[in-house]
């Protein structure tokens, strides 16, 4: 299954999932993840290896870190060539303030939220999603 593609749907059918755990952003320059790390999400880049990871993990390996965010789970499954899902969610955040670093997995998009402003952003989306399932239900236009 390939997941859904309207962005309108996708909005309708979301349900933001919570973790419990606060992950940090650590930057390597060794290209190789540490052992010992099991980190969430990795990425390399020209200026070295992002390793996002549980706070907890990087204060026991000593690494130093950035940015304290809960993880959400948007829970609808989009397709991978969705277009304008992701734009509307963080539109939505940014018009309350809220930064977020988005994680595309095969399945699900996820959110990284800064964790003095994550019940903030769990109401932004459930009110985006609320919204959504309005227009669909009222047959009205959907957000451009």
């Amino acid at each position: 299954m390939e997941g859904e593609c309207d962005k309108e749907k996708l909005c309708a059918q979301m349900e933001p999932v919570l973790s419990r755990e606060t992950f940090v952003y650590c930057c390597m320059s060794d290209p190789c993840i540490p052992d010992g790390a099991d980190p969430l999400f990795t990425l390399h880049e020209r200026e070295g290896l992002t390793v996002v990871l549980e706070k907890a993990e990087a204060q026991r390996l000593r690494f130093h870190y950035t940015f304290e965010a809960r993880l959400v789970t948007l829970n609808v499954h989009s397709s991978l060539q969705a277009v304008g899902f992701i734009a509307v969610v963080a539109a939505e955040l940014a018009n309350a303030g809220i930064p977020c670093n988005v994680l595309a997995g095969f399945y699900h998009d996820h959110l990284l939220l800064p964790v003095d402003r994550v019940d903030d952003a769990m109401q932004v989306l459930r009110s985006t999603r609320e919204a959504a399932r309005t227009r669909l239900k009222t047959g009205q236009a959907p957000r451009s």
